[in-house]
């Protein structure tokens, strides 16, 4: 059960969210509205919101800037995680990770099979670092998104989550980078 200290202080975080789909519009992007609601709900900003086709080299761009941009703490991709021909998120993201977080797609996935059973396989859900940003990549249905912030990137992306969570490691992400 997640617990919260609340003698800290809560620390808003940057985030991006970024819709990966060939179809969807700003008007008809309920996934990226679910988010991007729940992340302002939280307290949380969202710093950008863009919607960009089911194009790996689009797509790492996209990443790219956003993660060389110091105002972005956080990317959260939706879509794009299947594994059709023209899901490609997930290549997208090897091609800039400096580090993979195996446990969140590992926990998303057993989250969900709670709720779609065996289903579940067919999601390529990935987190990782790169560049001192956290990047994490949700399927594109609403129901994901919701599963994916509700159950696990709410918690880890409140500094006031115990025993830990991802926000207090952020001074930290980049110590590869400093001279000794």
């Amino acid at each position: 059960m997640p617990r919260l200290d609340e003698s800290r202080p809560f620390i808003a975080c940057h985030i991006a969210v970024v819709t990966v789909s060939d179809t969807r519009t700003r008007e008809t992007d309920s996934s990226g509205d679910t988010l991007q609601g729940r992340i302002e709900a939280a307290g949380h900003v969202v710093a950008a919101r863009q919607i960009v086709k089911d194009d790996a080299d689009d797509i790492t761009v996209l990443l790219r800037r956003f993660i060389a941009d110091p105002a972005i703490d956080v990317v959260i991709t939706t879509g794009g995680t299947g594994i059709t021909g023209r899901d490609v998120t997930p290549e997208a993201f090897d091609r800039v990770l400096e580090k993979r977080i195996e446990g969140f797609g590992e926990l998303f996935r057993m989250l969900s099979f709670q709720k779609i059973a065996t289903s579940t396989i067919q999601s390529r859900a990935i987190g990782g670092v790169a560049g001192g940003t956290y990047l994490f990549a949700l399927p594109g249905s609403t129901g994901a998104v919701r599963d994916g912030w509700d159950d696990i990137l709410v918690w880890q992306l409140d500094n006031r989550h115990r025993p830990c969570n991802l926000v207090e490691l952020m001074p930290r992400l980049q110590e590869h980078l400093k001279t000794g």
